[in-house]
């Protein structure tokens, strides 16, 4: 009986677990070797194909040498969403770095409450530099809203909102929409005011205006059990209030019950995380400035302050 020979197993190849989406460590170490190298066209190379929040990830992880060259070599190809995404500290790093009339440009592109992000914690004569570069239009809206208290609604909500009468309708309000050149990049309800006092006195979900015909009025088919946001409530509050209403938008008022506003569920995700961190860097005795700085620096500080306390103890 003739021997058998054993075909040998192919070997199956082996994927590395690459994530899907996010930012890559081999990306971040080509920024770094080519900043510190000084070739500019390859770290422009190099963030021009991320996504806006791999960007601001990336200038995150960075050291600050590296990240003053990434954004000086790319401050004409930096997309505006970067700037909201980063976190303070990293930001005013950032600005520093830009001109005015390039942050004023970046401001203009945004949503109210992302220039209000981006503005809020700057001096007063380094804001009214940027402001004095941007529309008149847009910098009334973003002055109105920095004028709210800080951390209140009025600071976190976009003043971009498609506000309708209640005597219209359903093809009136369609061809309005598709008319109009200021509709917000993304929304969900359509809020309905009074014709003469802009008081707020219902909304309506957007599928449900597109499943209704033309000829029905607003009135017949608005929700008037709707959940109100003052002004100057608190963004921790707000976000409280999202999460136990399941609310994917609400209308922002003021003490006259005139819409002003409206706050969407990605701006309370951004309130949910920055207490997060906040509560997470409290804990761990380091600040926010401190994290972002170079790693060395930050190990340094935090085991000189943990030799005092066992000393001491």
């Amino acid at each position: 009986m003739a021997d058998t020979i054993d075909k040998p197993e192919k070997k199956k190849k082996k994927h590395a677990a690459a994530p899907l989406y996010g930012l890559k460590p081999a990306v971040v170490h080509a920024v770094v070797q080519a900043a510190r190298a000084g070739q500019a066209k390859q770290v422009r190379r190099l963030i021009h194909p991320l996504h806006h929040s791999d960007i601001a990830d990336l200038l995150e992880r960075l050291p600050s040498d590296v990240r003053y060259r990434a954004v000086d070599y790319s401050r004409r190809t930096l997309p505006p969403e970067v700037l909201p995404e980063l976190d303070d500290a990293v930001r005013d790093e950032v600005l520093e770095i830009l001109e005015p009339r390039q942050v004023a440009a970046a401001v203009s592109d945004l949503s109210t409450d992302d220039a209000v992000e981006i503005l809020e914690d700057l001096d007063h004569a380094t804001r009214q530099e940027i402001l004095t570069e941007v529309e008149p239009e847009d910098r009334r809206l973003i002055e109105d809203s920095l004028s709210y208290p800080d951390d209140s609604a009025g600071r976190l909500m976009q003043r971009e909102s498609v506000a309708v009468a209640q005597n219209w309708t359903v093809g009136e309000v369609i061809d309005h929409m598709r008319e109009s050149a200021e509709l917000p990049d993304d929304f969900y309800d359509i809020f309905v005011v009074d014709g003469r006092s802009r008081a707020l006195v219902g909304s309506l979900p957007l599928n449900k205006l597109l499943r209704t015909g033309r000829p029905v009025r607003i009135a017949a088919i608005m929700d008037r059990d709707i959940t109100i946001i003052p002004a100057t409530m608190d963004q921790e509050d707000v976000a409280i209030l999202f999460r136990d209403r399941d609310l994917v938008s609400a209308p922002v008022v003021d003490d006259d019950n005139r819409l002003v506003g409206m706050i969407t569920v990605d701006d309370v995700v951004d309130v949910i995380d920055e207490e997060a961190e906040e509560d997470l860097l409290k804990l761990s005795g380091v600040s926010e400035t401190d994290f972002y700085q170079d790693m060395l620096q930050t190990t340094r500080r935090r085991c000189s302050w943990l030799g005092i306390n066992l000393l001491t103890a």
